[in-house]
């Protein structure tokens, strides 16, 4: 099977496509912050940078979990 580019399957799923790749660049950046934050230590004070990365990890999971699965319910995908 040839693999279509990213530009193809944007042209042809550009919802998809845009969810997909934002989807990586949201695990990458994830995966670098908390790399980067362990790297430095224990949080001190209030820890913000790690309550950013607790909340956009929790807004990416009801995201994948509860919303698409809920608009793919009511538009009818299958």
């Amino acid at each position: 099977m040839p693999s279509a580019s990213i530009v193809a399957q944007f042209r042809a799923h550009p919802v998809a496509t845009t969810l997909e790749v934002g989807s990586v660049i949201v695990c990458v950046f994830l995966f670098v912050a908390t790399f980067l934050l362990l790297a430095s230590g224990p949080p001190v004070g209030a820890g913000m940078p790690w309550l950013v990365i607790i909340g956009v990890g929790a807004v990416f999971v009801v995201f994948w979990t509860a919303l698409v699965p809920l608009y793919e319910r009511v538009v009818g995908f299958d």
